[in-house]
């Protein structure tokens, strides 16, 4: 634990005052400064004058968190609300309310997460963490324990993986028997959204186990038989990230690779304004039809996915629920659903109808995306293979030993309550999607599909 950060907790609780009757109706709005625990997300914030801290909690374990921020510039709202921006130029919003609950939102992340006032921080926070082979293994097993959706659902027993390999580790064992056994405990979830990473050159990336190579002469391959398949020439947009061309019988061939990365700069402030940008430019409104293409697309920021939606759309329409679990004992327990809301952007739109080009390399936001357009009030259709199954937000934490993991906590639900969590989003006309036959013939089956479809 850093001392710093922990005297700057403790001050902060012993700030805090006392809360009794409600106030008046015009009284000055709660503070938000103190010492919060989540709702689901297993995470205390401590919310100061002029920064935010986060600490990482189990039932065995408090670790510093990765959501550390610093007071913006224009703070506090009229509402109480204030903001602090974390590294990648993101900002964290956290507002109160007069029931002593209080809502944080991170930029990059839609929806908001609920907190609740604490008086102090849970007392393992005051006390050094264990380093050793065995509290690292306590740490991991314990966050996927209390946090990890789908295990009935990928088919694995965690508590029996934990009976199998917890007599594995002793005092001795060595970074690298360590790290294996690790790896071994989370590979057969077979789930893309988690990972493992010493910082250094031990990593480990989980992935359905049908997903084809992608290594970057893989992607070049594919990069060039798409250029060849569209057949004239595209616009770059944003950083790469977006190319566009309109084909010769009017329809428009949007290709999405990513939802990060928009400029070279490393701000997310930055990458929605060169969204905005590009996505104003791009000739909407001349198109007889739309082939939206994220056959690869390994993700990214949600809220800039909803961007590209609001574009496609002329009506107010829910793109999906988010639902966060939120007991320890029971992978079955969630909070309440947060309805994610899509508004016609005020730019330049296109609203008719739309075939989106999805397979095993759609991931993550690609995937959301995907999810938003399927609700989308004009008529879409999915062409190509199913999408790759991960659709929450990561857990970032950290292990005792410095060690990085992840590990999905949520599901993004249907109006009927589907998930499509592990299965992926499946098409409704099925072609194959970059394979070797289909690279080697120099064909494009979805995109063949896709232009007879909105013929």
């Amino acid at each position: 634990m850093h001392a710093k950060t922990l005297a700057a907790s403790v001050a902060v609780v012993a700030a805090l005052a006392a809360t009794g009757a409600a106030p008046p109706p015009h009284a000055a709005p709660p503070s938000v400064e103190g010492v919060w625990q989540t709702d689901g997300y297993g995470m205390a914030v401590v919310v100061g004058p002029d920064s935010l801290t986060t600490y990482d909690l189990t039932a065995v374990s408090c670790l510093p968190g990765t959501m550390a921020a610093e007071r913006s510039a224009d703070a506090t709202g009229r509402n109480g609300a204030r903001s602090y921006t974390a590294a990648g130029d993101r900002r964290i919003t956290v507002t109160p309310s007069r029931d002593g609950s209080a809502t944080l939102a991170i930029a990059s992340s839609v929806g908001t997460r609920t907190l609740h006032r604490v008086p102090a921080l849970p007392d393992i926070c005051g006390t050094q963490p264990d380093t050793d082979p065995l509290a690292v293994f306590d740490v991991f097993w314990q966050t996927y324990a209390e946090h990890y959706p789908f295990f009935d659902e990928r088919g694995v027993d965690w508590q029996a993986v934990r009976d199998q390999y917890r007599p594995l580790i002793g005092e001795d064992t060595g970074d690298d028997e360590l790290f294996a056994v690790l790896r071994a405990m989370i590979e057969p979830l077979h789930d893309a959204h988690t990972g493992l990473s010493d910082g250094g050159d031990r990593e480990f990336n989980g992935m359905r186990e049908d997903t084809p190579p992608f290594d970057l002469e893989d992607l070049a391959r594919i990069d060039a038989a798409v250029e060849e398949a569209v057949g004239v020439p595209l616009t770059s947009y944003a950083n790469g990230a977006l190319s566009f061309a309109r084909l010769p019988d009017g329809t428009g061939y949007l290709r999405v690779t990513r939802f990060v990365g928009f400029s070279d700069e490393p701000s997310y402030v930055r990458w929605e304004e060169e969204l905005e940008t590009a996505l104003d430019e791009i000739p909407w409104r001349r198109l007889d039809g739309l082939v939206v293409d994220v056959r690869v697309n390994g993700g990214g920021a949600d809220p800039l996915a909803l961007s590209i939606a609001s574009r496609l759309t002329g009506r107010t329409y829910t793109a999906y629920t988010k639902y966060v679990r939120n007991d320890p004992d029971d992978p079955a327990g969630y909070t309440a659903g947060r309805p994610i809301t899509v508004r016609p952007a005020p730019g330049p739109r296109y609203t008719g109808p739309v075939a989106v080009l999805t397979g095993p390399l759609t991931i993550s936001a690609g995937e959301t995306f995907t999810q938003a357009l399927t609700e989308r009030p004009a008529e879409t259709i999915l062409i190509g293979q199913n999408t790759q199954g991960v659709f929450s937000d990561t857990m970032d934490r950290a292990l005792p030993n410095g060690w990085q993991f992840r590990l999905p906590n949520e599901e993004y639900r249907t109006a009927e309550g589907t998930t499509y969590d592990v299965t992926g989003i499946p098409p409704q006309h099925l072609t194959p999607v970059f394979t070797e036959e289909e690279l080697s013939e120099g064909r494009d089956s979805a995109l063949e599909t896709a232009l007879r479809l909105l013929d």
